[in-house]
């Protein structure tokens, strides 16, 4: 009989031939193990699997859900190897999330950012790519891991565009960009040569030592910027993260629109919606709910004009 970590490893092997990426999957399932290693379990139990779902202290309890459905989806595959094998009911741990209000970031935020780059950071090149690389964010929207996972054979400066591969959604899509942005990405490429000439990765974002940045260093150095920046909370939001510059430049584009009363919004709003890499429209909608500014202009155009009112 296979060891639940062989079964582990089988079921993610399975679920990433069919195109899953199983990130979380892979870092947590083995934890799993080894604590009913520690406990000296032979199969997955309830009760085991709940008390290392709710393990970590002072997290949200989403985060508990979450582990344990992890390890659910984990016990529905294993069951018929091992009969013994309980899985988890879906109701246990049961919560209801609700998303945080963004905190959105407008002009003077993002300049207030980058101008603590320097000061927080002191490696020329350490300075260069994280300016470069939020610069980027907050003038595309992209997620920080596509900005992260971008190669150098991604990035076309003379063709003015970025591809972005593997997406969340498995999926491959084009971002064209700005001259402004297409000047800074170039300019940067310069700086990283002169600094870095003999990199260990392809990647096009690189650290002191050529390689490239994990999501995990970037939000820790993110955080050190808004601290130095004085970036607070505002308006029902949380701390400031980096998954926030996406939320600014959807908002402002919104907001763009909305302003400019010849403007179709309905009509671009599929164009944004691909822009971002959105699986569907709905999920750009939800800007207009989490933005009372986007929901107040969108209601006003709404609202029946005083000539049609009279008739």
């Amino acid at each position: 009989m296979r060891s639940l970590h062989e079964r582990v490893e089988q079921y993610l092997a399975i679920r990433r031939s069919l195109g899953f990426k199983l990130e979380d999957h892979g870092r947590l399932l083995p934890q799993f193990v080894d604590h009913l290693d520690q406990c000296g379990a032979t199969t997955l139990t309830v009760e085991a699997a709940l008390a290392w779902a709710t393990k970590p202290q002072g997290v949200d309890r989403f985060r508990w859900r979450q582990r344990l459905s992890v390890v659910r989806g984990f016990a529905r595959w294993l069951q018929p190897f091992d009969p013994a094998a309980q899985v988890p009911p879906a109701d246990l741990l049961a919560y209801r999330r609700t998303r945080p209000v963004p905190y959105v970031f407008f002009d003077a935020d993002i300049d207030a950012l980058l101008t603590a780059i320097p000061v927080v950071l002191r490696h020329p090149l350490r300075v260069a790519t994280h300016r470069t690389l939020f610069g980027l964010l907050a003038a595309t929207g992209m997620r920080e891991g596509e900005a992260i996972g971008l190669d150098r054979g991604d990035v076309d400066l003379d063709a003015g565009h970025l591809t972005i591969r593997d997406t969340k959604f498995n999926k491959s899509r084009q971002i064209p960009l700005h001259f402004s942005a297409v000047a800074a990405l170039r300019d940067y490429a310069k700086q990283r040569d002169r600094l870095c000439p003999r990199p260990a990765s392809s990647s096009f974002f690189i650290s002191v030592r050529g390689r490239r940045l994990t999501g995990r260093r970037v939000h820790a150095v993110f955080t050190r910027l808004v601290e130095q920046a004085g970036l607070a909370p505002r308006g029902g939001s949380r701390c400031p993260r980096v998954h926030d510059l996406r939320h600014g430049f959807a908002v402002t584009t919104l907001l763009g629109w909305y302003r400019d009363d010849g403007c179709d919004v309905a009509a671009k709003m599929p164009l944004l919606s691909a822009y971002l890499g959105h699986a569907n429209p709905a999920s750009t909608y939800w800007y207009l709910q989490s933005v009372p500014e986007l929901m107040a202009l969108a209601a006003r155009r709404l609202e029946p004009s005083t000539e049609v009112s009279a008739l």
